[in-house]
């Protein structure tokens, strides 16, 4: 394959979205008004062979930062099969740059061409429980007894529901309206894998790496006052306390035999987005030289505890046993990679997966489970995960 990267200003002077580009069919990965959106495939490619078929690509530049980039999204599960898709366009946007790769001369004017205005949701809709209810409410419950009788320091209990519409669902639309109400989340769309995670996994920029791992939730009511007490609870629960440490540790430990030096903050802070309110604490360092791809630290760090549990190989057979479905891509990661190693990988989280057809997709949510959780309690905060999705896929 060759690759030319030129700015995006040597093929329009209009205004480019991203999410545009994307449209029904394409690719995104974006927060803010930065990131990248693709159009068309060159290639499929082996996640864990991706960094170095980026580097085979001849690439013909112009634009100092710009390389031939895959995106996709790895599973829950440790070790699963997954491919990365290199596109045929990519328009990235990254600060006050923005530029455009083709892979092999492909159409640059379709790829940045407007795009049909996308159709309002469909009138009709059923929402259904994949997963009975009270399946959800025991398996909470076992997933708290292996944590009071010393089995496991925490465990991650998800559901799925499925929403059908009489007509088929517009991706297009799903993002614009992710992106008014999610701008400050990581948007991603690949292969009908849609979403708005508000958690950064791990970013490679060069020789720095970050992470923002999160882990406790209370609902946000759109109330200042009442949301500031929720946040005060937050920041004070024991419970959440003690499930944000055990992701915070475990992320720590998983990265340690990559970096010459680590930092995070002391104490988790509160990070808001529309519907809820999670502790965070932002973690930073420097990866030793040679340093590993952004694909190879997502495999070391996937599922995190935030997902899974800890100790992980215990919390994954629990749920493997009690929850009764697939997590597929829920609880893994999405993200991109460039023929540098650099990327940015969120974790899988406030996501549906739509059928081929659009007519009805999967979304998942979840909870950590720890001495103290409640299975009533749980099932509510699942709901309010549940909302950041379904307000963008039914919200006319």
């Amino acid at each position: 394959m060759k690759a030319t990267s030129r700015p995006l200003e040597a093929y329009t002077d209009a205004p480019i979205d991203l999410n545009d580009v994307a449209g029904d069919d394409g690719v995104l990965f974006v927060r803010g008004g930065s990131g990248l959106a693709g159009r068309g495939i060159a290639a499929r490619i082996p996640v864990d062979e991706a960094a170095g078929v980026l580097r085979s690509i001849q690439h013909d530049s112009t634009v100092e930062h710009a390389a031939p980039v895959a995106i996709g999204a790895v599973p829950f599960a440790p070790g699963s099969a997954a491919e990365l898709l290199i596109p045929a366009v990519t328009v990235v946007k990254r600060g006050e740059q923005a530029w455009v790769t083709v892979i092999d001369g492909s159409d640059i004017e379709g790829a940045l061409a407007p795009p049909p205005e996308p159709v309002p949701a469909a009138p009709e809709w059923s929402i259904t429980p994949v997963v009975e209810v009270n399946r959800y409410l025991k398996a909470v419950a076992a997933a708290r007894n292996a944590v009071r009788s010393g089995r496991l320091t925490k465990a991650v209990v998800a559901r799925p529901i499925l929403v059908e519409a009489s007509e088929p669902i517009s991706i297009h639309a799903v993002l614009r309206r992710l992106r008014a109400t999610f701008s400050s989340s990581y948007r991603f769309s690949v292969d009908g894998f849609v979403g708005a995670s508000p958690e950064l996994l791990v970013e490679v920029d060069g020789a720095v790496i970050r992470s923002h791992p999160l882990a406790g939730t209370t609902p946000r009511t759109g109330d200042v006052d009442n949301d500031a007490r929720l946040a005060a609870e937050l920041q004070a629960s024991k419970k959440n306390q003690i499930e944000h440490r055990v992701v915070i540790d475990d992320v720590h430990d998983r990265l340690l035999p990559y970096v010459s030096y680590l930092d995070w903050e002391p104490e988790p802070s509160v990070v808001t987005v529309a519907n809820v309110q999670h502790l965070g604490t932002r973690m930073e360092g420097r990866l030793s030289q040679p340093g590993p791809s952004a694909v190879e630290l997502v495999r070391a760090l996937t599922p995190t505890p935030a997902l899974g549990g800890h100790p992980r190989d215990a919390a994954l057979e629990l749920i493997e046993r009690v929850e009764g479905f697939e997590r597929g891509r829920y609880g893994g990661a999405v993200g991109w990679v460039d023929a540098r190693g650099d990327g940015t990988w969120a974790v899988s989280i406030r996501c549906a997966e739509f059928t081929d057809n659009r007519r009805s997709a999967r979304l998942v949510a979840g909870g950590g489970i720890v001495a103290d959780s409640e299975p009533l309690a749980e099932l509510a905060e699942t709901q309010a995960k549940f909302q950041a999705m379904l307000s963008a896929i039914i919200r006319p």
